[in-house]
């Protein structure tokens, strides 16, 4: 039985929780929770023994002096509670540690007693990956669920991983099994750049959440840091010349298998957290007052941060006919009633720009196909490894795609050099 002192009663709760090492690629998902934790004062309530879940020699404690003083920090899991005000106030309770290094199951019932205690109607374990994903788009984040039912009512994925899973899976598998709703969102974290942070990806998270519990959250300064994080990848890349063509050819990829990107769902939603953040509600900061106001919807975050996306890697604009251009060579030959010797000069001139044009739009259309825009045969081809260019010396990833059955994921030093977690390890 645990006891709870100094906890109020709790509105409508929903714990947020998310662990630092393997199903935190780039920090992004314990980055995501420090800053729900920072932006709305959250009150640590309870804290896990740590001689019970965690190897001191893998995860070391830390000494730090205070007044003079030495003192320990151990590595563990703390538990924190946020009031977000608004028309219609709501708890979140905020679990942030580190992935166990034993006794997992008693770790999963530990916090489930909380959830109990509290009355937590539902569970969002957050989790970033690594993927085949371009830094220069929007973070695709996939939110799945055990329940079939939650997965219907809420448009979330049904999870059909199969293979080795992190606290994430084991976490929302036992919620499930004990009759607690349990979603995990997995942010895709770019593998080419997978050191932390990636506040962006912190940010899509942080979005995607904020769509499924009906909360404002305050972007504070993440907007801006997630424009300056992809404006030094940019500057990254265009040092190289061979990053710079992989990232072009994930681009390509990528609006090739997402056209039309802007779906009438994405676009709703996208408009429903405009008028969160202009009208303040719900879910504010707390006492219902925003702390950051935002005219325009600051997130669906950054595709177009630094660069147009549709510049440069759309395809092209077919050349005009031939067919157009000797209709004017006929007309401006009869309107000006030049000589014979004339026209005929001037009709194979035409012909010649005719041949000339041709082979410039078939050009056109053979790159577009054969590579440029992925949209041929060649691009269905780089979604497999065998297909992927790959720059030296960069960071891996053992599955093509970023999607919830890919396999992905970040090893707990994000240096993209371990197999890790897919979005479906939940």
């Amino acid at each position: 039985m645990i006891e709870l002192e100094g906890v109020p009663e709790l509105i409508d709760p929903v714990m947020v929780a998310a662990f630092e090492g393997w199903n935190d690629a780039g920090d992004a998902a314990s980055a995501a929770v420090v800053h729900l934790d920072r932006e709305w004062k959250g009150e640590v309530f309870a804290a896990l023994d740590a001689e019970d879940y965690y190897d001191f020699q893998v995860n070391r404690p830390t000494v730090f002096l205070e007044d003079g003083v030495r003192k320990i920090t151990w590595p563990t899991t703390r538990l924190s509670v946020v009031r977000v005000g608004g028309e219609k106030p709501r708890d979140l309770v905020l679990v942030r540690g580190i992935e166990p290094s034993m006794r997992w199951r008693s770790f999963c019932n530990e916090l489930l007693g909380f959830a109990h205690e509290l009355g937590v109607e539902m569970i969002v374990i957050l989790g970033a990956l690594l993927g085949d994903t371009p830094h220069t788009r929007p973070v695709p984040v996939s939110g799945v669920t055990s329940d079939p039912q939650l997965a219907r009512t809420m448009d979330l994925e049904e999870t059909r991983y199969e293979g080795p899973t992190g606290i994430v899976g084991v976490l929302q598998e036992a919620a499930t099994h004990a009759g607690v709703p349990a979603v995990s969102l997995w942010a895709a974290v770019p593998h080419y750049v997978s050191q932390p942070p990636n506040p962006k990806a912190t940010l899509a998270l942080l979005n995607r959440l904020e769509d499924l519990i009906g909360l404002r959250v305050p972007t504070g300064e993440l907007v801006e840091d997630a424009r300056a994080w992809q404006l030094g990848v940019d500057q990254l890349a265009a040092e190289d010349s061979e990053v710079a063509e992989y990232v072009q050819t994930l681009e390509e990829a990528r609006d090739t298998a997402e056209l039309p990107e802007a779906s009438g769902e994405a676009i709703a939603r996208e408009f429903e957290r405009y008028l969160r953040r202009r009208d303040g509600r719900p879910g504010g900061a707390p006492g219902g007052h925003a702390t950051g106001t935002g005219s325009a919807p600051e997130g669906r975050d950054s595709g177009s941060y630094l660069r147009d996306p549709s510049a440069g890697t759309g395809r092209p604009a077919k050349p005009a006919a031939p067919e157009d251009t000797a209709g004017d060579s006929d007309t401006s030959g009869d309107a000006d009633g030049r000589r014979t010797g004339e026209d005929d000069t001037d009709g194979g001139r035409n012909s010649a720009d005719r041949d000339t044009t041709g082979k410039d739009g078939a050009g056109t259309d053979g790159a577009a196909e054969s590579g440029a825009g992925g949209r041929g045969k060649n691009g269905s081809a780089r979604g497999s490894r065998g297909g992927r260019r790959r720059p030296r010396g960069r960071g891996r990833t053992d599955a093509s795609g970023t999607g919830p059955d890919s396999g992905t994921g970040g090893s707990s030093a994000g240096d993209g050099t371990e197999d890790g977690p897919g979005p479906e390890d939940a």
